[in-house]
């Protein structure tokens, strides 16, 4: 009988070890000096550029199964900057992002398809200064060595997250279409 146990109890704990290697494996790391995240507005008709300096991201995909991939991804606002002080001292405040109140945008996906070729359809729920709104994001992914690359464009409608309230909602001051673009430098991920 005592054989019996310590064989049982030895399967039980092989099983939890594999369990937990493949768990850790499907999760990949966000490598955050080869990454970014930008955006672009225009002003009054003119194009201008900026990006957030800090973010991060969990993933956990696999190039195989897509469908069972999930990702989530926090952006700090109060990194963002458009590489002016003026500006940059604006942003933050109540009328643009309100940090103080939301210090916070995020993303949540819901499902992940594979359109084939390196491409995936990714949607999910993305919020900004406490609305919350669905998205539909078109990502390619690329690979050099051990790291993956997910990069795409989205274009958000920046009144439905009330960002430039009051005067600021004049669409002819600031369009409402902004262009969202990013590339996710990743490790972890399996063969494509």
């Amino acid at each position: 009988m005592s054989f019996g146990f310590k064989s049982t109890r030895a399967v039980k704990l092989l099983l939890l070890v594999a369990l937990i290697g493949t768990a850790a494996q499907a999760q990949q790391l966000l490598l955050p000096a080869q990454s970014e995240i930008a955006f672009v507005s225009k002003q009054m008709g003119v194009p201008v550029e900026g990006r957030f300096k800090k973010f991060d991201a969990q993933v956990s995909f696999d190039p195989a199964k897509p469908a069972n991939g999930k990702i989530t991804l926090a952006i700090d606002i109060n990194s963002i900057t458009l590489g002016a002080p003026e500006p940059d001292a604006e942003l933050p405040k109540a009328v643009w992002f309100n940090v103080a109140r939301f210090p916070q945008a995020t993303f949540q996906s819901s499902s992940i398809k594979n359109l084939g070729g390196g491409k995936l359809e990714v949607v999910g729920k993305l919020a900004i200064k406490g609305q919350t709104q669905d998205a539909t994001i078109p990502v390619m992914l690329t690979q050099n060595g051990t790291t993956t690359n997910a990069s795409g464009v989205l274009t958000i409608k920046r009144l439905a997250y009330k960002i430039g309230e009051n005067e600021w909602a004049d669409t002819s001051m600031v369009a409402d279409d902004v262009q969202v673009r990013f590339k996710l430098a990743l490790s972890g991920v399996a063969k494509l």
